[in-house]
């Protein structure tokens, strides 16, 4: 499978910025990136955000579903773009069961919140699309995360199952090639892990000596 990774950020600025880059297939989203970025949680907002990101061309916007009724908020969402959205929900009791009505309804499905191998087997016996386990906060916890993401892969993997880890919470750029060592391809990472990711300073330090020889300095 080819590596996947996706914008954690629900800041329409840091989109502005990382999006033209094409190193993104798309973005993640929930309540609580929308309150950090000061950007209400409502669906009238959600559908301006979603106009901003196919600016983009996203191929993928991750929306997680939120209330009392997720499955009505899930088709919701769907709705706001059918062919780019994922209806994010936790993988509760009530999360899987708007799911398998939304999955029925031909929408696609991103299982949060997961901290669990057996999740992930959850996930796969009901055909989501992405579960996205939280490695950083699985490590505050005491867990070896990374070790715990690898077996959720090696699960996938062994069962053949399409659905993808999507791997969220990361701390570090240097867990991308730590897990993608291990097979682990998909990844949503925030705006400052994707800075983390390009600025190397020895890189910096090289790129910059090349400007002076070339300006015989």
């Amino acid at each position: 499978m080819a590596l996947r990774l996706l914008l954690d950020s629900a800041d329409p600025l840091a989109w502005d910025q990382w999006l033209p880059l094409n190193l993104f297939r798309g973005v993640t989203t929930n309540p609580t990136l929308l309150r950090r970025a000061e950007q209400p949680c409502s669906i009238d907002n959600l559908k301006e955000l979603t106009q901003r990101a196919l600016a983009h061309g996203v191929q993928e916007l991750h929306l997680q579903a939120w209330g009392t009724d997720l499955l009505t908020c899930g088709r919701v969402l769907a709705d706001l773009a059918p062919d780019r959205v994922w209806v994010k929900l936790p993988i509760t009791r009530a999360g899987i069961e708007a799911a398998q009505q939304l999955q029925n309804d031909g929408l696609r499905i991103t299982f949060t919140a997961c901290y669990e191998p057996q999740q992930v087997l959850t996930a796969a016996a009901l055909g989501a699309d992405y579960i996205a386990p939280y490695l950083g906060r699985i490590s505050d916890q005491g867990r070896d995360g990374h070790q715990e993401i690898i077996t959720m892969q090696r699960c996938l993997e062994r069962l053949g199952s399409t659905t993808r880890l999507l791997v969220a919470s990361l701390r570090s750029a240097s867990d991308l090639p730590r897990l993608a060592a291990e097979g682990v391809d998909t990844f949503t990472i925030s705006p400052a892990i994707a800075l983390d990711l390009l600025q190397v300073e020895a890189t910096e330090a090289a790129a910059l000596q090349f400007e002076l020889d070339a300006a015989g300095a």
